[in-house]
């Protein structure tokens, strides 16, 4: 498939077409040459047609449960959803999440944007500053030839909107900018001080190539972050947004941004924008999380809002890695063939989930990773665990972003093992 023919839909579609073989860790290798389409087709078993270990498989139950829950709590609670693209870096998730409601896709680096924006999204925040001249041109190449696209973006300093001025002179339309509230000292990125965030506005009113349309930043950066601590910063941000207009500082725009949202405290964005006054134009409430649509067994698993409001429901993890067992040392010890070439471990070692055998699946209690090599995994099992050579260890894994950046094609499979479709990814 040529990367620069056809429609983002036409794109997607040709996902179909390429072509199965050794780039494809995991996929059976009497597949190679037969098309993706061809392969979903055959709807094939992950444990008997063919796959090899490791392999890491995507619930088509969990998957669909997840788009559904937070397009749901979006509405519920009156927010436009943008969700983190740069967690899967799926152009077929990213067309879930929009056909699930989504407002359009976040991304982080201009890298990310041009992914999407071969696969047709036609909304994109970049929540980040930009100041890459080339990436910056490219941009304004897309927002000139597509007049249905649209792009907004963080700026930080007054230094940032100069460089980006620099680069974008000569365009037919002004980039969309949000300036970027920092969640406090010794946050990421954002500017620090109201002062300083009128200052940047001032430097984006004083240039043609920029529109200021917003607020915006990340909670999830706030120090020593707890619901109070979030819930305050998260009012600064509302705040600045009223001055700002106020001051008039959007004249000329639709609709006033003021967005948020992590995957930890959306709960308090939901809460916080809920309170957003009525200003001059109406206001899009942007939430951006991301790690939502696997969710995990580990991180997420713990830091999620539904923990703390069970009645809005619950995600569900999505992923689960399977690998064999290749050497048992010892009655205490087992060795895996996946490893950090396979599975996230930024934040959590793997958790192992369950057992499978010629005899059927079973439980993994007492059956544990305690490391991690570049190709396998070190397992402790209690005294008297049944594990043998050969045998399938499933597992949990911790943090959606680390876990899709390892796999260029994802087996999604249902319940009962079927494999029903292959999920690309493009990191």
């Amino acid at each position: 498939m040529a990367a620069d023919s056809g429609t983002g839909a036409e794109r997607l579609a040709a996902l179909a077409d390429e072509r199965v073989d050794h780039r494809f860790k995991g996929l059976p290798p009497d597949a190679d040459g037969l098309t993706v389409g061809e392969l979903a087709a055959q709807r094939r078993n992950l444990f008997s047609g063919g796959f090899t270990t490791p392999v890491l498989a995507l619930s088509a139950e969990r998957l669909e449960h997840n788009l559904r829950l937070m397009e749901t709590y979006s509405v519920r609670h009156g927010l436009a959803f943008a969700p983190h693209g740069k967690t899967s870096m799926a152009p077929q998730l990213f067309q879930r999440q929009i056909e699930h409601g989504a407002w359009g896709i976040t991304l982080a680096v201009p890298h990310q944007v041009r992914v999407a924006r071969a696969f047709g999204v036609q909304r994109v925040f970049l929540a980040n500053e930009v100041v890459d001249a080339a990436a910056l041109k490219w941009v304004s190449s897309q927002l000139d030839a597509d007049p249905g696209f649209r792009f907004v973006c963080y700026v930080d300093s007054v230094r940032g909107v100069e460089l980006m001025d620099s680069a974008l002179r000569g365009g037919l339309r002004p980039v969309d900018v949000v300036v970027e509230l920092a969640a406090g000292e010794g946050a990421r990125t954002g500017v620090r001080t109201e002062e300083e965030c009128a200052a940047v506005a001032d430097a984006v009113a004083g240039v043609d190539t920029l529109r200021l349309v917003g607020v915006a930043g990340y909670e999830g950066e706030v120090p020593d972050a707890d619901s109070e601590r979030v819930r305050g910063w998260l009012r600064r941000l509302v705040a600045l947004a009223v001055d700002f207009d106020k001051d008039g500082r959007f004249d000329g725009v639709e609709e006033i941004v003021v967005s948020a949202g992590g995957s930890a405290w959306f709960d308090a964005v939901a809460d916080v924008f809920a309170g957003i006054p009525e200003l001059s134009l109406p206001v899009l409430k942007l939430l951006r999380s991301g790690a939502y649509v696997s969710h995990d067994d580990g991180h997420y698993r713990k830091i999620t809002p539904f923990n703390r409001v069970p009645e809005e429901g619950a995600l569900q993890p999505a992923f689960r890695l399977w690998a064999q067992v290749v050497s048992r040392p010892s009655a205490e010890q087992a060795f895996v063939n996946a490893g950090k070439r396979d599975a996230a471990y930024d934040l959590d070692l793997p958790e192992v989930q369950v057992l499978r055998s010629d005899a059927g699946e079973r439980s993994a209690d007492g059956v544990a990773v305690t490391g991690l090599s570049d190709q396998h995994a070190w397992i402790r099992t209690d005294e008297g665990v049944e594990l043998q050579v050969g045998d399938w260890v499933g597992m949990g894994l911790s943090h959606p972003c680390t876990s899709f950046d390892k796999w260029e094609l994802i087996p999604v499979v249902e319940q009962d093992g079927t494999v029903v479709d292959y999920i690309r990814t493009y990191f």
